[in-house]
C-alpha cells in the first residue's frame, strides 16, 4: 500500500512540475515571476533591493519568524506577510521562492517548494548537516525544479576572468585561500550547531570558489583551534582553522579561517600555475613573470537576473551554482568538520 501511494505521489509531482515547464516553454515565455521570500533578514533584503529594479518580478509573499519584520518587508516591497511558510505555500501561487534562512533552519521549506514545483534560490550554506542537503537534493532531482544557490563570487567578472586565464595554462598547481577577520553579530553564528562554524557559514565562499576554479575535491584534512574567545557568551565555534584539500586534478589547496581578528582582515583566493598567479578578491590581479594586471571586473553576471531568466524560460543552463553543485561544496566543508574532530583525513 505504501508503494502504491508513493507511486501516485511521484506521478502527481511529475505532472505538476511538467505542466509548469510546459507553460514556460509552450510558445510563450512567462512574463512575470511571482516571488515569495522565506527569511527576510539582511541577505534577503539585499536580494529584494536588487530585484525591485526588475520589471518582470512581483513580490507576493514575505515569510519570517518575526511578524513585524515580515510585515515591514511586505509594506516596503509588496506582498502578504506570513510567519508560517506552509501557509504561505498553500495560500499563494508562487513561481519562485528565495530561501534566506540561517544554516540550521533549512529542510522542509525546500522540500515543499519541490513538491509544489516552485523554483528556489537558496542562500548559502545550504545546510549544517549533510543528510538534510542530500534529502533536499533528492527532491530537487525528482521534481526537476530550477534551483540556484547564492555563491555570488562565481558570477563576478573577476572570478570568471581569472578562471579563463588559468584554464589557458598547462596545469593549476594549487591555491591558498583566506577568510580572516572579525565575528558577525548575529547570535546563532557563534553556535556550532546552528552555523556549522566559520568554515561552513562564511569561508564557504572560498571553498566554493576553489572548487569552481580547481574542480572536484577528493581528500580533505583539517586542524582547528579554539579557546581565545572566552569573553563571548555561548561561543563554541573555532577561533581558527586550516584545511588542506587534494583535488581530482592533482592540485592542492590550503584554506584558513579565523573570526578572532579584531583590527585586520584578509578575504581572497590565490591560485598558482607555473607561470601565473591569480588573486581573486583583495588585489584582484593576474601576475606573470614580467607583468601584473588587474582582473577585469566586467563581464560578470547578476545572480538574481540569471535566476529570474532561468525561471521565465524554464532553462537552468546559465545558472553557475545549482543545488546539486552546492551540495558538493558542503561535502568538502563538512569533511573538514569531521577531520577537525578525528584528526584524520577524509576521502570524498
Amino acid at each position: 500500500m505504501m508503494i502504491k501511494y508513493k507511486i501516485l505521489f511521484d506521478i502527481t509531482l511529475y505532472f505538476s512540475v511538467e505542466l509548469r515547464v510546459l507553460f514556460c516553454l509552450g510558445g510563450k515565455m512567462m512574463e512575470e515571476v511571482r516571488l515569495g521570500f522565506i527569511g527576510t533578514g539582511g541577505m534577503a533584503s539585499a536580494h529584494m533591493n536588487n530585484l525591485k529594479n526588475f520589471n518582470d518580478v512581483k513580490f507576493v509573499a514575505m515569510c519570517d519568524t518575526s511578524e513585524d519584520r515580515a510585515k515591514q518587508r511586505a509594506e516596503e516591497f509588496g506582498g502578504n506577510a506570513y510567519t508560517d511558510y506552509q501557509r504561505m505555500y498553500d495560500s499563494e501561487e508562487l513561481d519562485a521562492v528565495y530561501i534566506c534562512t540561517p544554516p540550521f533552519a533549512h529542510g522542509p521549506q525546500e522540500i515543499i517548494a519541490c513538491q509544489k514545483g516552485v523554483a528556489m534560490f537558496v542562500e548559502k550554506p545550504i545546510a549544517c548537516e549533510l543528510d538534510t542537503a542530500v534529502i533536499i537534493n533528492d527532491h530537487v532531482e525528482k521534481s526537476g525544479v530550477i534551483t540556484s544557490v547564492g555563491y555570488h563570487w562565481r558570477y563576478g567578472g573577476n572570478a570568471q576572468h581569472a578562471k579563463a586565464e588559468l584554464e589557458k595554462e598547462t596545469q593549476i598547481l594549487g591555491a591558498l585561500g583566506y577568510w580572516m577577520g572579525g565575528m558577525p553579530g548575529v547570535p546563532w553564528w557563534r553556535v556550532r550547531a546552528q552555523s556549522g562554524g566559520q568554515h561552513v557559514e562564511q569561508t564557504t565562499h572560498i571553498f566554493d570558489l576553489a572548487r569552481f576554479v580547481l574542480g572536484n575535491a577528493k581528500l580533505v584534512h583539517g586542524v582547528a583551534s579554539s579557546g581565545s574567545m572566552t569573553d563571548i557568551p555561548n561561543y563554541d565555534v573555532d577561533d581558527i582553522s586550516m584545511v588542506n584539500i587534494e583535488f581530482e586534478s592533482g592540485a592542492v589547496a590550503n584554506i584558513v579561517s579565523s573570526c578572532a581578528m579584531e583590527n585586520w582582515g584578509r578575504v581572497h583566493l590565490e591560485v598558482f600555475c607555473r607561470g601565473v598567479v591569480a588573486t581573486i578578491g583583495g588585489s584582484n590581479t593576474i601576475r606573470r613573470k614580467d607583468q601584473e594586471e588587474e582582473l577585469s571586473g566586467s563581464g560578470g553576471q547578476d545572480r538574481d537576473r540569471v535566476f529570474i531568466d532561468a525561471v521565465k524560460a524554464g532553462d537552468s543552463s546559465e545558472i553557475l551554482s545549482p543545488y546539486s553543485d552546492a551540495l558538493e561544496t558542503l561535502r568538502v566543508m563538512l569533511a573538514a568538520s569531521t577531520s577537525f574532530q578525528t584528526g584524520k583525513a577524509v576521502d570524498l
